[in-house]
């Protein structure tokens, strides 16, 4: 499976010390199934930071029953408030090597952002979300997670 990062500073090693923190499934490396999302990622990257220039990292992913992993189907309540804990808690608040599920995007965020500070309840929130269309993210979380991608290219958008 290819997976696809956008970025604002060329690397070549994984390294969670840079990772932002309170995101959506904890602090760690943020990749996508869509080639345009990672894209639009990279641009947002280096127009908020700068950098070295605008770049999509492909990897190709190799599953294994080794890792433990977490997958939302789509945003439920259980999503919601897995959401609301990493954001709020920052750092990493589950076990997981990787967590996969929609993307609290930008048209997303003020319904999270007032479900978390208690002015939705969570069916509130949930009504209020199913009228976004959301891409996918997948979080990697931990070194025995990150061993299970090959990076093959950078693509400068």
């Amino acid at each position: 499976m290819l997976l696809y990062h956008g970025t604002n500073t060329r690397f070549t090693k994984i390294d969670f010390s840079h990772s932002k923190d309170k995101r959506d499934f904890g602090k760690g490396f943020y990749l996508t199934t869509i080639f345009e999302q990672a894209e639009k990622w990279a641009k947002n990257q280096f127009i908020r930071y700068g950098g070295d220039g605008s770049f999509v990292k492909i990897y190709e992913y190799t599953p294994s029953s080794d890792l433990k992993i977490l997958s939302f189907d789509s945003m439920n309540k259980e999503w919601l408030e897995f959401v609301k804990e990493n954001r709020i808690k920052g750092g990493i608040a589950h076990e997981y090597d990787i967590v996969r599920g929609p993307v609290a995007n930008d048209n997303t965020m003020r319904t999270i952002a007032l479900y978390i500070s208690g002015i939705y309840n969570a069916e509130q929130a949930l009504e209020k979300l199913a009228f976004f269309k959301v891409n996918d993210q997948i979080s990697f979380h931990t070194e025995k997670a990150i061993s299970h991608l090959n990076w093959k290219e950078d693509k400068e958008v």
